[in-house]
């Protein structure tokens, strides 16, 4: 039956199962100093002794709390007088040692950490210290402004943020088109962007420079013609050859084109260096594709969902937050009512079933990837915090039990506990991420290479205008022209947009024969021969004279001009009698020279 001390049972005409609150008269009135329990007697928690030294006296004190693992779990060979485990049940007992105190944990009624509801009503830990049925709230009790307002803190005793709980997304194998993993989508079309740079630089410079114009033919050092071997194929040819690292059949002759094939060595020799070193990694470690990283990331979509526990600070953060961010991710979780769940181990097993995001402390998080190998840690945490022992509100324990809290800090007990609970009880081994995970190369990784490519670039270029400055000097002084002129002259072919590889050697002799160079009348000396047929015999090649034409020669024949006799010998050499001026020179040179 009800009665005015509460609940009245009796057995064997005696009252079992009641208990009687102990008042004390203090300054300030008549308040509750202890109890008395049929099962365990007198205890006496409270005495107004502030100015003493030691308020605690011998007294046991109730502690509230609740199961969480690691922090309170129960005993696996418990003993009437040791029920629980846990980091918090060891922390109690080092405080209890300092200071010198007994205690009894009992557990909160509703399971709940403690928060406000609509009326401004506590529940959870938080009540049972408001009401003062418990002196101390050891537990992952997080220390927050509202929380403060209503009950003491002392110092906290673990530090810690909200993060965010994942299951571990499978583990993707190299692709076929892998091999372009090593560098970054950014860093190829750069690569693409240098090559045809670098191309069409050495081919505008060869064209500039007059260096890079050279006779075909060593044995006719009295040709009009010179060429130029870097046409725009020849060029693009080259600068693909060697990033391919195969080299190429041509090469500059220039200072200005060879400064330019000497940086883009330099170029291809980091470029693929890089690559090979960065392709093994790829193509033998299996990454990991998470879809979120961040709570951005989980912001952005709909598809995963994501909540946090009922009561708890981690939920009041997203409530009471000013970033649209986390304004977005609340509501998102009051839309959905599944999201909130009613313990930690309901939002663990929903993360393990996938397609859920659980935010909680990282400490839990860290305890649980400890044990469960498909569980990680996404991201950073959102903020930052600690856990604190509550206690009622100018409670005279706060002070000696905070100087307590330091003092196992810096003897590193605290640490200890931490390491003992988490680090040397977790069954899971994980491969260190960081020396596996193997990243694309971005520019912050070879941008400087690009760099050294355009000051290269750059000084070819300033190298090209000296070049191209002092030989039209010499040709201004010969050709009696000004600078100008010659300079204006030289850079319109060299821009002309046909891009001829073959140009006359200068200007005032440009389509004439060496007489009128020298000044003398045209003759009818000067003939074409024509190589006509195979071979004779005795292995000379039948030449015959041809007037010059203004026909063309067919195809199946080649013409050259000549002012000279030529003996072709069988063993590939020939014989040349040039004719200076009445003066005769004989030359030996091989078929290939001429």
């Amino acid at each position: 039956m009800k009665g005015l001390t509460g609940d009245i049972i009796l057995k064997t005409g005696t009252r079992i199962d009641f208990k009687l609150d102990i008042m004390q008269l203090t300054p300030r009135g008549l308040i509750k100093g202890g109890e008395w329990r049929v099962s365990s007697g007198i205890n006496i928690s409270y005495h107004d002794n502030i100015n003493s030294g030691n308020p605690f006296g011998n007294k046991t004190l109730v502690v509230t709390s609740l199961k969480e693992s690691p922090f309170l779990m129960d005993k696996e060979n418990p003993t009437p007088d040791e029920l629980y485990e846990g980091f918090c049940i060891d922390l109690t007992k080092e405080l209890a040692r300092i200071v010198g105190f007994n205690f009894r944990i009992e557990l909160v009624p509703d399971g709940n950490y403690g928060s406000p509801n609509t009326q401004g009503e506590w529940d959870g830990m938080v009540r049972e210290i408001i009401d003062r049925r418990a002196d101390l709230a050891i537990a992952p009790l997080t220390i927050t402004y509202l929380r403060e307002q209503v009950i003491d803190f002392t110092k906290p005793f673990l530090n810690l943020g909200i993060s965010i709980l994942f299951k571990v997304p499978r583990k993707e194998k190299p692709g076929l088109f892998s091999f372009l993993n090593p560098l970054a989508i950014e860093i190829w079309l750069y690569v693409i962007g240098a090559y045809l740079i670098v191309s069409f630089t050495i081919f505008t410079l060869a064209r500039f420079s007059p260096y890079e114009w050279y006779n075909p033919h060593p044995c006719n050092p009295d040709t009009d013609v010179v060429e130029n071997t870097f046409n725009l194929s020849n060029s693009l040819w080259f600068t693909v050859g060697t990033l391919m690292q195969q080299g190429s059949d041509i090469n500059p002759r220039a200072v200005s084109t060879r400064l330019v094939g000497g940086i883009w060595w330099f170029f291809t020799l980091i470029i693929i260096s890089s690559y090979t070193a960065n392709l093994a990694a790829f193509l033998t470690v299996e990454r990991m594709v998470s879809p979120i990283e961040s709570a951005e990331d989980l912001a952005k979509q709909t598809e995963i969902e994501y909540g946090t526990r009922v009561s708890s600070s981690t939920l009041s953060f997203f409530k009471d937050s000013n970033i649209d961010t986390y304004k977005r991710m609340f509501a998102f979780m009051k839309e959905r009512p599944n999201a909130i769940t009613d313990s930690y181990a309901e939002g663990i097993a929903k993360v393990k079933r996938g397609n859920y995001a659980f935010f909680m402390e990282n400490l839990m998080i860290d305890y649980q990837v400890q044990r469960n190998c498909d569980l990680m840690q996404v991201g950073g945490t959102l903020d930052s915090k600690g856990y604190g022992i509550g206690l009622p509100m100018n409670s005279p324990y706060r002070d000696k039990l905070s100087m307590a809290i330091l003092e196992l800090q810096e003897a590193g007990k605290i640490q200890m506990l931490y390491n003992k609970w988490w680090k040397d009880t977790g069954t899971c081994i994980r491969e260190d991420t960081k020396e596996s995970k193997a990243n694309a190369l971005g520019v912050e990784n070879v941008g400087g290479i690009f760099v050294v490519l355009l000051v290269g670039l750059a000084l070819a270029v300033i190298v090209a205008f000296i070049e191209f400055i002092y030989k039209s000097r010499q040709n201004a002084y010969e050709d009696k022209e000004s600078l100008c002129s010659e300079m204006a002259r030289e850079l319109r072919f060299a821009v002309r947009c046909s891009g001829a590889s073959k140009r006359p050697r200068n200007k005032m002799y440009r389509g004439k024969c060496r007489d009128c160079k020298e000044g003398k009348p045209h003759t009818s000396q000067t003939h074409h021969i024509q190589e006509v047929g195979p071979e004779s015999p005795n292995g000379i090649v039948q030449l015959r004279p041809a007037k010059k034409s203004p026909s063309s020669v067919p195809s199946s024949t080649r013409s050259v001009t000549v002012r000279y006799e030529t003996e072709f010998r069988p063993d590939g050499t020939s014989h040349q009698k040039r004719d200076f001026n009445g003066d005769y020179q004989h030359v030996d040179c091989s078929d290939n020279e001429v």
